[in-house]
């Protein structure tokens, strides 16, 4: 702790934006840095807390609070202030495979759980991250290592999202052979094709991956294990099989109307977006376009503001997204206590750019979908919605009623369901015979992620249902080590 007063000396101050109006005229990265003075003042804000809440990584009221990956975070925040760069690079290393990854796109719960951030505005924790790992690569401090033994074991990893490539980044690391096996035409799972380039540049994703493969990982690509591969060939030709697919069956809506053209999930648009821009700078037209549409995007999680923002640099008519949650108040409440993730309003950044060209946040709140409603031509035209009020049923569940008279038609082109994921696809699980949860995920004890098939783990969202990405790295790291113990019979790894 360089500055024991440094959280009452300094006010907390993020990077510079690129302006929401103009940002959307690319699809180019809009996050910047502070300049490494004002980044090391920024890290003087951290107290070196003695329980240091930000790096827990627990569950709490049901959201995670601190990290899950367990980052140190104190130690290099002091580095930054000190100035010790490379230092604190192999601190965040210790723990983060991918902090390039998580520095962009994680909801930062370790900010929500900063001690700082009883009453004042937490630590940057996640923009340091940021900042740390972007200085790695531009001095050359991040190369690729290759391990100096082989063990000569064969593990087969089955999906290259932040699970599957953590898993496979720490195995190889401990001297297995690893094959990553994923059914897209490039590497990354959800970092690649779910999240738009302004989010998460697609060459950074490639830059690691491209380290990986120098470290040894191989990567089979336009391989979908269960359909072009059986399952069970992979069980009897590695030593170990790691299953990494994510949890990629979408929430439908199946009221009237769904089957109308012009209805999709988002993750049809995210990816045909990213594939097609990725392919040709969007000249293909292979993508599902917003373009001169009025949208409506039904869900107002992270995938719903990836459809705003993709949304509006198609250059939409109009742009809505409806919740059907209650607006967040913008303080905590009494029920939503520190450390807990704070559950407060915010504006993310397709929020921001949707407010910036239609003069207001899309969200509208407490919003019930009853019907879609199309043209002659079967196209979606209309979307009918009601509004709804929650209130505490007699069992003490809360529950929503709709309120009379509140039924309102809106004018769309375009409809993207957000609505979260329900879990793994299930043919290579059953396939494979894999024993499923009441919820679908594949059943492994966290900790120890063995299914019921001896050698074959599971990890990420395939085992835990929709998650974060931090969650996504914890399991692979985890799920590598004790695939590490059950080939070799202990284990180094962390």
């Amino acid at each position: 702790m360089g500055d024991p007063t440094g959280f009452m000396n300094y006010k907390r101050k993020l990077g510079p934006d690129r302006d929401p109006a103009q940002r959307i005229a690319d699809w180019d990265e809009f996050h910047g840095h502070l300049p490494e003075k004002e980044l090391a003042t920024q890290g003087a804000r951290c107290m070196d807390c003695g329980v240091p809440f930000c790096q827990t990584g627990q569950i709490i009221g049901g959201m995670t609070a601190g990290c899950p990956i367990n980052n140190l975070i104190p130690e290099w925040n002091d580095l930054v202030y000190s100035g010790l760069w490379r230092e604190a690079l192999e601190r965040l290393h210790k723990t983060n495979n991918f902090p390039e990854f998580t520095g962009r796109i994680c909801p930062a719960p370790c900010e929500g759980s900063c001690v700082l951030g009883i009453n004042e505005p937490a630590v940057t924790i996640k923009s340091i991250e940021c900042a740390i790992v972007d200085r790695g690569f531009e001095e050359g401090w991040i190369m690729p290592e290759p391990p100096e033994l082989r063990t000569g074991k064969k593990v087969a990893v089955i999906g290259s999202g932040p699970a599957g490539l953590a898993c496979a980044a720490q195995l190889n690391k401990a001297g297995h052979l690893v094959t990553v096996f994923e059914r897209d035409d490039r590497i990354g799972g959800l970092l690649m094709y779910g999240i738009p380039n302004p989010h998460l540049d697609k060459k950074i994703v490639d830059r690691r991956v491209d380290i990986l493969a120098e470290e040894g990982v191989r990567f089979v690509t336009n391989t979908e294990v269960g359909k072009d591969v059986d399952g069970n060939e992979l069980i009897e030709n590695f030593d170990a099989v790691v299953i990494c697919t994510g949890a990629t069956k979408p929430r439908d809506l199946p009221i009237e109307g769904r089957d109308l053209e012009g209805i999709y999930f988002a993750m049809q648009f995210l990816k045909a977006n990213t594939k097609s821009l990725l392919d040709s700078g969007l000249s293909d037209g292979r993508y599902i376009s917003g373009a001169d549409k009025d949208v409506i995007i039904l869900g107002g999680g992270d995938t719903g503001t990836d459809c705003v923002a993709t949304s509006m640099r198609h250059g939409c008519r109009s742009l809505l997204q409806f919740e059907i949650l209650p607006k967040p108040p913008t303080e905590r409440t009494a029920d939503n206590p520190w450390p807990q993730w704070p559950r407060v309003y915010r504006l993310d950044y397709g929020q921001q750019e949707a407010m910036a060209v239609f003069g207001e946040d899309p969200r509208r709140y407490q919003v019930l979908t009853k019907r879609f409603i199309g043209d002659d031509e079967g196209r979606v035209a209309e979307l009918e919605t009601v509004r709804i009020e929650w209130y505490r049923g007699d069992d003490g569940r809360m529950t929503f009623r709709e309120v009379e008279g509140s039924e309102q038609r809106w004018p769309c082109g375009l409809v993207l369901l957000a609505l979260g994921f329900l879990g793994p696809e299930q043919g290579l699980l059953e396939q494979m015979k894999i024993r499923t949860d009441e919820r679908s995920n594949a059943m492994a004890e966290y900790g120890k992620y063995m299914t019921n098939i001896e050698g074959v783990f599971a990890a990420g969202d395939s085992r835990r249902g929709q998650s974060l990405v931090v969650w996504a790295i914890n399991e692979g790291r985890e799920a590598a080590r004790e695939c590490d113990r059950y080939l070799m019979g202990s284990t180094d790894l962390p």
